[in-house]
């Protein structure tokens, strides 16, 4: 015991100031928190947190630092008093604590174990914010790493991706394919044509408000990003993570939509978004902001076609976007969104309502007045029908059908002007469609065509079908059909070129050629019968009789030098009209009789121009010469002109004005026609089924004559009437009133004698028939298979088939009603 104390007594002379240096090997030094720390010079240093030696006595613990015993018991600034107020003690004094010490062991140990208990909690509680501050450091590292990863894999996959692309010094904006836009004589738009469908525009062309709309729907940061809007692209993000359920919202700027119309296709991938970014930052550094606006107002698609603004507001406001009201270009620009469920002309309560939003963000955005937005939203835009609905698309195809013939290969905007009048255009489309509507399904017939030319060759409307939205075969250019009776004035004309006038008596009689046995569609025969009277009756036999007499061949080659284009056969039947031809030619054949003899080459474009103004072609010339003397023109009007006043046509007879025209009827009903003229407009029509199938008994007398008559009427209101030419054939040739009876005229005129003996191949005629007696009762032959038609065009017995399908190739009896006595059945 004593030794420990002196021991003791040898460790605490260094603290009250004893000079004399100990021999001690423990050094006591204070920490900053007043905690004493021991460090054994000889030994390793053990850290505070560091476990205690287990061999420590703590019953030695007073002894070895009753200065830190003291300042645990004691307030550290008491304690600091303490010490400065206590003088040095001689052992004696000093020896008595200590000694208490030495016999109080248990009280010095559990004081001890206190102490340490304390000193562990505190240790303890020093290291939670370190185990804190340690494990936040490690997340920032790790953190940090992996998105140093991370942009080490983006901009891999950045790269990869645009090694995909063309390169960056070769890329160019792709050359915007030409439009063509088609007027009419006035000037009016009748369609685009083209794969854009509209012309380019420039911003100084446009009102303010209508790229004003785009930027504030689809990108109202494009003036202040670079390309790619991070802000966007976030908001985006959160609304649709927040939204959820709801339409999802894109973060594409204006330059991206851009850069995927222009280089990319329209595939929803990550690859595709990716080279979209880039070529959007390409975009941006070699183009302005308002190049990349207007390259994107002129390439943007709008649904139905439309690419482009131009486009667009043609199609769904017919008018250029020049003119769009405020309203109309904020449904523009929300169509964009979704073309095919936002249009105007197919949902337009989803197309206003979207309109609407479009308002509000501009008004929202700056860019109109709080007025400008409530006039636009109490007038929303409408979508109009344009002028000759679809009609129209059937001319439009027909310029692009002969344009390459005229300037070849298109590379660049052309306007091209036309001789289409949109208000006859509209009026023949009404004309046919509101006929076949009334009566289409009581005849049995479903489709029809309409051409009407000047007498020049100018195209003035061209109905190809009734409806373009349903089909777009163009049958007024290309159906070819059988002409029936329409083809007999190129018979006639023939015989008139030959020396016969419209005075000219032939019989009218049975015909028998090797079996084939062509009939009036009244049955009945007249006898003797003048031209004129037989041209207007539509006299089947007597074209027969005339067509053999001047020749098939030349009957063919006056109807090619009239304006007849399709092949034609030089048979007996040519007579009847059983080759086909195409509406438009028919119809330009018959120009000749109202211009006075001259042929005509039947055009539509008189002038093409380029986008910059230059002209690219203009007609020049007139017509294919002449192919009529002045005198044949005049005999020929004459027999045409009786048809409406008392032949066959008699319902188409225009109040005021001299016309022309014959009808026409197919075999079995099937083709019906008109064609008419007037010393300034001559039109034509056809009317049938696609795939042949007979008619109700639909004949060129009836619908197509009422069709003509109400597109006449409209097309010819507010012009002057026009004689036609040849005028002296009033005074040549004297209405049938003023002739002998037929009985009482000669068979043939003096200067046309017959050839004795010569027949052209036609069974010597019948005894006149009497004027009381039905001429059928009369006729001679034998019955033979007859295909009738109601003006009479039929064919010979080798064209039509046996229904009865007997392989012997014979033709049976036909047994003919009441009904078919009556209406030429």
């Amino acid at each position: 015991m004593t030794d420990r104390r002196d021991r003791s007594r040898e460790r605490r002379e260094p603290v009250f100031g004893d000079k004399t240096p100990a021999p001690a090997k423990l050094d006591l030094r204070l920490t900053r928190d007043d905690r004493p720390a021991y460090t054994d010079r000889d030994a390793t240093p053990r850290s505070r947190g560091a476990r205690r030696d287990p061999t420590f006595d703590p019953t030695i613990a007073p002894a070895l630092d009753p200065i830190a015993e003291g300042r645990r018991k004691r307030t550290p600034e008491s304690s600091r008093e303490a010490v400065r107020a206590t003088p040095p003690a001689d052992d004696e004094d000093a020896d008595t604590p200590r000694d208490s010490m030495a016999r109080s062991p248990r009280k010095a140990g559990s004081a001890e174990r206190r102490s340490g208990d304390k000193r562990e909690r505190s240790e303890k509680r020093s290291s939670k914010p370190r185990r804190r501050r340690s494990l936040l450091g490690g997340l920032v590292y790790y953190c940090v790493v992996l998105g140093l990863w991370a942009v080490m894999g983006v901009g891999a996959l950045v790269a990869y991706h645009a090694s995909k692309l063309p390169p960056i010094d070769s890329l160019a904006v792709p050359k915007r394919p030409p439009n063509i836009a088609i007027l009419a004589s006035d000037g009016s738009l009748l369609a685009n044509r083209g794969e854009t469908g509209g012309r380019t525009v420039t911003l100084k062309e446009l009102p303010p408000y209508l790229p004003n709309a785009f930027i504030a729907i689809e990108d109202h940061r494009f003036y202040h990003h670079w390309g790619i809007d991070p802000v966007g692209i976030t908001r985006a993000l959160v609304r649709n993570v927040t939204r959820s359920g709801s339409s999802m919202q894109g973060g594409s700027t204006l330059t991206q939509q851009l850069a995927k119309n222009l280089f990319l296709t329209q595939e929803r991938t990550a690859s595709r978004k990716i080279q979209e970014a880039i070529l959007a930052l390409w975009l941006e550094r070699n183009y302005s902001k308002d190049q990349i606006l207007e390259l994107y107002l002129n390439r943007v698609y709008f649904g139905s076609g439309a690419y482009g603004v131009e486009a667009a507001a043609q199609k769904y406001f017919g008018k250029s976007a020049r003119s769009v009201t405020l309203s109309e270009a904020a449904v523009l620009a929300g169509l964009v969104q979704a073309p095919s469920r936002l249009a105007p002309n197919r949902n337009p309560e989803a197309a206003q309502a979207r309109g609407s939003m479009v308002i509000a963000a501009m008004a929202r955005e700056g860019m109109i007045s709080d007025r400008m937005a409530k006039i636009a939203l109490t007038n929303p835009g409408q979508p109009v029908k344009p002028g000759g609905a679809g009609s129209v698309n059937y001319a439009a195809d027909y310029v692009m059908d002969v344009l390459d013939d005229y300037i070849g290969t298109i590379d660049k905007d052309i306007v091209v002007r036309t001789t289409i009048d949109a208000s006859m255009q509209e009026g023949a489309e009404k004309a046919l469609v509101d006929e076949l509507n009334q009566k289409g399904d009581k005849f049995g017939v479903t489709q029809g065509a309409f051409v009407a030319l000047q007498p020049d060759g100018a195209i003035r409307a061209l109905v190809g079908g009734r409806n373009y939205t349903d089909s777009q075969f163009n049958r007024a250019t290309v159906a070819r059909r059988q002409p029936g009776s329409a083809f007999k004035p190129f018979v006639y004309l023939t015989a008139m070129e030959k020396g016969l006038t419209p005075s000219t008596v032939r019989e009218d009689s049975p015909v028998n050629i090797r079996g084939w046995q062509p009939e009036n569609s009244t049955r009945e025969y007249r006898g003797a019968i003048t031209l004129r009277q037989a041209l207007a009756l539509s006299i089947n036999t007597v074209a027969v009789k005339l067509g053999l007499e001047v020749g098939p061949k030349n009957v063919v080659a006056t109807a090619h030098r009239m304006g007849i284009q399709s092949k034609l056969d030089p048979n007996a039947s040519i007579a009847l009209g059983t080759s086909e031809v195409t509406p438009l030619e028919l119809v330009s054949a018959y120009a000749p009789f109202a211009n006075g003899g001259v042929a005509v080459q039947p055009y539509v474009i008189t002038q093409v121009k380029a986008s910059d103004g230059s002209v690219v072609y203009r007609r020049t010339g007139s017509g294919l010469g002449k192919v009529m003397e002045q005198q044949t023109v005049g005999m020929m009007n004459a027999m045409l002109r009786e048809t409406l006043l008392t032949g066959t046509a008699r319902k188409a007879d225009l109040p005021g004005w001299e016309a022309g025209g014959k009808t026409g009827t197919s075999q079995d009903y099937r083709d019906a026609w008109f064609v008419g003229y007037t010393g300034s407009l001559v039109a034509g029509v056809w009317l049938g089924n696609d795939d042949g199938s007979p008619t109700k008994k639909v004949s060129g007398g009836n619908l197509p004559v009422e069709v003509w008559s109400r597109f006449m009427k409209g097309a010819l209101a507010s012009t002057p009437p026009t004689p036609l030419p040849g005028g002296a054939y009033k005074q040549m040739w004297p209405t049938p009133a003023e002739q002998l009876p037929p009985s009482s005229v000669p068979m043939a005129d003096a200067g046309n004698p017959i050839p004795p003996g010569q027949t052209w191949g036609v069974a010597p005629p019948a005894p006149a028939p009497s004027r009381s007696a039905p001429a059928l009762a009369q006729s001679a032959p034998a019955p033979q298979r007859r295909v009738v038609s109601e003006d009479g065009a039929l064919r010979p017995p080798g064209m039509v088939p046996n229904p009865g399908g007997s392989s012997r190739g014979g033709y049976q009896p036909q047994e003919r009603s009441l009904l078919d006595r009556l209406f030429g059945g």
